[in-house]
């Protein structure tokens, strides 16, 4: 899976097509992601000790990985990704990503 935490991604199809947000959250083992104002839903919750009103609250549902795009904002398009392996400064062989159309590298917060 080759988007991130943090990464700008664009939703490519469904309701919230064209929507850019940042990843909150990843799970590559289910191929899913959390995406900022994407698939909210309604969550019917029970009175707490936390939250001792409980009702309706809003949040943000996992959406499936192949319908977003990471979004590059040199180019302010949504782009296909690709992996080269470049050489660091210590000779060290890392892995790269990169926006295949543009050429722009991908930073990762960390």
């Amino acid at each position: 899976m080759l988007i991130r935490k943090g990464n700008k991604v664009q939703v490519i199809t469904g309701s919230y097509k064209g929507t850019v947000g940042e990843v909150l959250k990843a799970f590559p083992k289910e191929n899913k992601v959390i995406v900022e104002g994407v698939n909210v839903v309604k969550k019917h919750q029970k009175p707490t000790q936390q939250n001792p009103e409980g009702g309706i609250i809003e949040k943000e549902a996992k959406i499936h990985v192949s319908n977003v795009a990471l979004y590059d904002e040199k180019a302010k398009t949504a782009g296909k990704v690709g992996i080269r392996i470049e050489t660091d400064k210590d000779g060290n062989k890392v892995k790269v990503r990169y926006f295949k159309k543009s050429g722009n590298e991908i930073k990762d917060k960390k």
